[in-house]
């Protein structure tokens, strides 16, 4: 059995986990303040650069969420939930094909992923609803 004593508390603990539950919840600027507080206390923790780099992406910060998404690249490589994550940020801001190789790429490495699957099949969906026939121009 562990005694109370025993158990080490880390600094980003608290702020990741904080960060994880307001980003489940939809609080993106409450979760973005405790991601940025866990990598000021832990600036080698991958997955509270990732937290930070997808807040700022529901916040629409698009220019900081590709400074946190390269240091967790720096920091871990280019993992599946970072491949992942970055192509779900492009199709956000509307670049279909940057997301497309994101996307992809990522299901290279995990083809039985079905979030990866789930956003290439919303990304077709995005890619059918914008298309329009050459003679229907204005």
């Amino acid at each position: 059995m562990q005694e109370p004593t025993d158990v080490k508390y880390y600094p980003s603990d608290e702020p990741v986990r904080m960060g994880l539950e307001h980003y489940n919840r939809g609080n993106y600027g409450i979760s973005q303040r405790y991601f940025k507080e866990a990598v000021e206390k832990a600036p080698k923790d991958v997955t509270a650069w990732v937290g930070l780099a997808a807040s700022y992406d529901k916040l629409r910060r698009f220019d900081l969420a590709d400074q946190a998404y390269a240091q967790a690249i720096r920091l871990g490589g280019e993992t599946v939930q970072i491949l992942n994550d970055q192509g779900y940020s492009l199709m956000l801001r509307g670049n279909l094909n940057g997301a497309r190789r994101k996307f992809e790429k990522a299901y290279s490495l995990d083809p039985g992923n079905p979030v990866i699957a789930n956003n290439l099949e919303l990304l077709n969906g995005s890619r059918r609803f914008i298309e329009r026939p050459p003679n229907n121009q204005p």
